[in-house]
């Protein structure tokens, strides 16, 4: 398939300077699969889909937002960028980076980070730090440097990375053909939510695809949107999202206010669950991927959310590739047998 990229496929959308270098790894276009086994489990006659965004060059949805925060950097001729991750933003930052020729530097919070999502800011080239402190704490420090250094802060906080990630809602009205009734999405930094928001609503403009509602999903032990407050030592199996003070939070609430919808918190369990169950319908994604299932399936449990005849689209934002921690440690011992067909007979046809 010859794909045209991102910021030229929309153009007429994305709001990029024109000084700009191009700097692309052929993001985008990812699958939104159909999961007609959930939607039959979770009770209700719907249509609902997954827009798969592990399938993006470094194995997240950030590579969407990098693609522009990295061409307006280059433009400019920055040759540093910088970043704090939980994970994703590191891998995406530090692969479009050495595609620009830029040096990138990540600061990630000790011991709270995916040895997949590491690996990949590693193998890209990148200058990791690690901080005794949390994501947030992280966060102050780039955003610090980069006012008083010619160094480019490539986090949520760069408007160009929404630009790029707003992306996505144009990809699932293009493939529906129209928005879908509900989004449902994982939400760490709230760059994200953001950012669909702007893209559906600017689409809608044109197009007149219509809006969803929003449901956002956190984690019960990194919820500071739905606690009301910061979380000084946020605590989740899903890595991706756990953040104590997002930095677009107030928009995050905004969007999901202005769409008729909500953000809401589940536990653990019930993420990993999700996790277990899309996996059943043959996409491994992360455990914060799993987030906006986890939420719809619990509205559709308390009756707050009516499925029936609607087209429902959760977002997966990661690989399961990016944080397999979970399912390494819970693997069983593989079967083992001598080296003969009988032996194979006896051990899956039975004796």
């Amino acid at each position: 398939m010859n794909r045209i990229p991102l910021i030229q496929r929309y153009s007429l959308f994305i709001n990029i300077p024109a000084y700009s270098k191009l700097v692309t790894l052929n993001e985008g276009y990812t699958p939104l699969i159909p999961l007609p086994h959930i939607a039959i489990h979770l009770g209700g006659s719907f249509h609902l889909y997954a827009k798969y965004e592990g399938l993006n060059p470094t194995g997240s949805f950030k590579d969407r937002g990098m693609t522009v925060a990295i061409s307006e950097a280059a433009g400019r001729e920055v040759q540093t960028v910088i970043c704090a991750s939980t994970g994703n933003t590191a891998a995406s930052a530090a692969a479009y980076a050495s595609r620009a020729g830029q040096k990138a530097v990540v600061l990630i919070p000790e011991g709270k980070v995916a040895a997949g999502k590491l690996a990949g800011a590693v193998a890209y080239g990148a200058q990791v730090i690690q901080i005794a402190g949390s994501f947030d704490d992280a966060l102050e420090m780039v955003v610090q440097i980069s006012e008083h250094h010619p160094i480019a802060l490539v986090n949520s906080l760069n408007p160009y990375r929404l630009e790029g990630q707003k992306t996505a809602a144009f990809e699932i009205c293009d493939e529906l053909g129209k928005a879908p009734d509900w989004l449902c999405l994982p939400v760490g930094n709230a760059g994200n939510i953001t950012s669909y928001w702007m893209g559906f609503k600017q689409y809608n403009e044109y197009k007149a695809s219509g809006l969803p509602h929003f449901l956002g999903v956190q984690a019960a032990g990194s919820a500071p949107l739905v606690l009301g407050h910061p979380v000084e030592h946020p605590e989740t199996v899903a890595t991706a999202i756990r953040i104590g003070k997002p930095a677009r939070g107030e928009q995050a609430l905004q969007a999901a206010e202005e769409s008729g919808g909500k953000i809401i918190a589940v536990s653990d369990e019930k993420i990993l669950e999700m996790q277990r169950a899309l996996a059943s319908e043959g996409i491994w994604v992360e455990p914060a991927s799993a987030a906006g299932l986890a939420g719809l399936a619990e509205e559709i449990k308390q009756g707050a959310i009516d499925p029936s005849g609607k087209d429902i689209v959760i977002v997966c934002t990661g690989h399961g590739l990016k944080d397999p921690d979970i399912i390494v440690k819970s693997m069983p011992a593989p079967q083992k047998i001598t080296a003969e067909i009988a032996a194979l007979e006896d051990l899956i046809l039975g004796s």
